[in-house]
């Protein structure tokens, strides 16, 4: 059994231990060293180029987090860096009014997204996924909202309570996906008060392995939103600008009221969207205050329109779903030839290796053995985030990768058989 030796991160650990004396924790969120392997991967990094990074250690890893999902392109993006780096010496891009990038985008959307007639600009997803629960809320006059998926931080949906009244969640319900039933148990009980339904249309649960839609079950609760008279808002955040072009819905062509979007429509550059139906939209100008003080700043309007037209130009997303198609066909070769209990769920831009849980617990430790394998190998994924495929991933780097998938789990055969 070959065990790949442990990295060198002490720096990465010096810096942390730095960190503790002046952070929370050290980092917030979802980048600490517990929601990774501790002791196993980096904390800071230095660079990034294409599909590339390097840790502050000098260690290089290629990449398939992309930042959570915004690095659809690359990191380090030349065309979208020069645009951005262009609009900021030029002309500025912090002022006090708008700046005509707004209609330019909304119009490219309206364009591209199903569900888009009228449009308006944020910066992070928790800003669209509670702007457009408060839109619906707005235009319904109603108070409960079913929900499906992680919509971000704030208030009304985070899982980690404290600091938070009850009162600020105790309307908001959670339905499993694929769960119709679930769903329409709920509305039974609630419908007529209920202002929005929101969720994911691709099924990437946290920690969990990645559902699509079943038959019928998108159409389900589309149907079942008509019948209350309910908001059906879809959050695209990770999906819209990856999937396809128009994101989940136009995949499975089903289209909701309202749609979310973010991440991959930049590149990076912090900018998120809620988009939809005009009368229901109307309410954001009419009936509720969205605004922020860097919610019209440029740069991110930029970056979006100069991604897009590379998406579109370069055939973005039909080279990211054969690159990711051919990676999960070898994955899931290789799960049957070594037999160690993975699994592999989701589709080609984003995609997951679990392992089936067991009576012993034993899928704890292989999870935690092969994706420390991996990471010291020299390959970015991580045991409680699905995968993503960028534009920039080179047909040398899926190939290197599934040859070092290959010997983890070789790994894990012999060190469990």
């Amino acid at each position: 059994m070959t065990e790949t030796p442990k990295l060198n991160i002490s720096k990465s650990v010096e810096m942390f231990q730095e960190a503790e004396a002046l952070i929370p924790g050290g980092v917030l969120g979802a980048r600490k060293p517990t929601d990774f392997i501790a002791g196993e991967y980096p904390i800071f990094l230095d660079k990034g180029e294409g599909c590339r990074l390097i840790d502050v250690d000098g260690n290089e890893f290629i990449d398939y987090l992309c930042g959570y999902g915004p690095i659809i392109l690359g990191y380090r993006e030349a065309e979208v860096d020069d645009a951005v780096l262009q609009q900021i010496k030029d002309k500025g891009f912090c002022f006090t009014l708008t700046q005509p990038f707004q209609n330019d985008l909304a119009k490219k959307i309206k364009e591209l997204v199903p569900s888009a007639e009228k449009s308006v600009f944020l910066k992070t997803g928790s800003d669209a996924t509670t702007a457009a629960i408060r839109i619906a809320r707005a235009h319904t006059e109603k108070l409960k909202v079913m929900r499906c998926g992680y919509h971000g931080w704030h208030d009304w949906c985070i899982e980690m309570k404290g600091g938070i009244p009850k009162k600020f969640y105790e309307d908001v319900f959670e339905f499993r996906y694929n769960d119709l039933e679930g769903l329409e148990k709920l509305m039974a009980e609630h419908g007529d008060d209920t202002a929005a339904i929101i969720m994911t249309p691709f099924g990437h649960p946290n920690h969990q392995e990645m559902q699509t839609p079943e038959p019928g079950f998108l159409e389900g609760v589309r149907k079942i939103a008509d019948q209350y008279g309910v908001v059906l808002v879809y959050d695209e955040i990770r999906t819209g600008f990856r999937l396809t072009m128009g994101g989940a819905q136009k995949l499975y062509g089903v289209t909701p009221d309202l749609t979310v979007l973010g991440k991959a429509i930049a590149n990076g550059y912090p900018i998120s969207v809620v988009t939809g139906k005009e009368d229901i939209m109307m309410a954001a100008a009419h009936k509720l205050f969205i605004s922020s003080t860097f919610f019209p700043n440029s740069e991110g309007y930029v970056a979006a329109l100069k991604t897009i037209e590379i998406l579109e130009r370069d055939k973005v997303i039909e080279a990211i779903w054969e690159k990711g198609e051919y990676m999960m066909e070898k994955i899931q070769a290789l799960i049957d030839k070594h037999d160690v209990g993975a699994k592999l769920t989701g589709v080609a831009p984003m995609f997951y290796i679990t392992f089936n849980k067991d009576e012993t617990g034993s899928y704890k430790g292989k999870r935690l053995d092969f994706y420390t394998q991996l990471i010291r190998k020299g390959f970015f994924f991580t045991p409680y985030h699905h995968a993503y495929v960028s534009y920039r991933h080179t047909q040398k780097d899926l190939d290197l990768t599934i040859e070092a998938i290959d010997e983890s789990f070789a790994y894990l055969k012999e060190k469990y058989e």
